[in-house]
């Protein structure tokens, strides 16, 4: 398990390999599809996301006793982002993108251009994820965009997650499904492996 904490540096994102267990901590900005639309047709990001990451989630967040509190914070599908990955991760300096189920072979481009990693969640643990945020900092575009889309900025501490495009080219949704194509040929064809 590699340890990755806030500032993300592409110094230690270049120690990040494709298939490698992370355990991250420090601040963590959500987004989701109104925001990377936003950001991706030149909107004004209202913190510095430089060497920062972004969480594909719209986490269940409620207020009690004067503060809010995350109950919920599993992973949304990431491809949905795809149109818009790429000129967020270029413009925006991100270094971390956090999701489930993959992404596209433009969002692995920029992450080789731009010292970017993306990283797997766990998707359908929403209340054990929850756990690992211990403050909500802030938040923006509450009033805009509603809460699930809006954009939280969380202190996480031991978020575990899996290396799902790192800044090398390699993609483990795409070796996992070449390998599965393999093996699906290699069953139609009568051949044990």
């Amino acid at each position: 398990m590699k340890n990755l904490n806030y500032p993300f540096t592409r110094e230690a994102i270049k120690e990040l390999h494709a298939g490698d267990s992370v355990r991250l901590s420090g601040i963590v900005f959500t987004g989701r599809d109104r925001l990377h639309k936003f950001l991706a047709e030149g909107g004004h990001s209202p913190v510095d996301l430089r060497d920062g990451a972004l969480y594909h989630c719209g986490p269940v967040v409620v207020r009690e006793q004067g503060e809010w509190r995350v109950k919920a914070a599993g992973p949304t599908t990431s491809i949905r982002e795809e149109p818009y990955m790429e000129q967020v991760i270029a413009s925006q300096g991100v270094r971390v993108i956090i999701g489930k189920g993959g992404m596209g072979r433009r969002t692995l481009a920029a992450c080789v251009s731009h010292g970017c990693v993306y990283l797997q969640a766990v998707g359908g643990a929403a209340a054990l994820l929850a756990r690992c945020v211990k403050r909500v900092e802030d938040v923006y575009f509450l009033n805009e965009f509603g809460s699930a889309e809006a954009m939280w900025k969380l202190e996480a501490e031991g978020f575990e997650l899996v290396v799902g495009m790192d800044t090398y080219g390699c993609d483990l949704y795409e070796e996992m499904r070449l390998a599965s194509l393999v093996k699906l040929q290699a069953l139609r064809l009568g051949v044990r492996g």
